[in-house]
């Protein structure tokens, strides 16, 4: 199972930022997790949102960039080698890892990574023959 995420171009300018979370915050979007990639110029927002789809039409009409990607996100154990397991699954199965960000739940017994990879198919066979648990939008939205 797939979710859906929210890129967002940024300028590299004060208030930018804010701007783009103000927005999601007005429209009673909660942000579930998110990534900041950045150059001196300009950034990649990426975020798990609770709804994304408006998340995507309320930041475009507020002058962003933003796109929706299918990612995938997996429950692994908040412990040392939780991730390296499901990223020897993908290596084996010769699925690449574009990015990834975490995050843990509130429990903190599990760690929530979002996984972006060339091979989204692929990739969730590759996980599910693992038994490596996905985690649906509707479970993102409930942590």
């Amino acid at each position: 199972m797939t979710l859906k995420q929210v890129s967002v171009f940024l300028e590299n300018k004060r208030g930018r930022l804010r701007k783009a979370v103000h927005a999601l915050a007005k429209a009673n979007i909660n942000i579930r997790a998110l990534s900041i990639a950045d150059t001196s110029e300009f950034g990649i927002l990426r975020m798990i949102v609770t709804k994304p789809k408006l998340a995507k039409e309320v930041l475009e009409k507020n002058n962003f960039v933003a796109k929706l990607n299918d990612v995938i996100a997996v429950e692994v154990p908040d412990e040392p080698g939780g991730l390296d397991s499901v990223l020897k699954i993908l290596e084996d199965a010769k699925i690449n890892v574009e990015y990834l960000y975490a995050f843990v739940e509130k429990k903190g017994e599990k760690a929530i990574v979002v996984i972006r990879i060339d091979d989204i198919d692929k990739g969730l066979e590759a996980l599910n023959k693992a038994n490596i648990p996905t985690i649906s939008a509707k479970e993102i939205s409930s942590l």
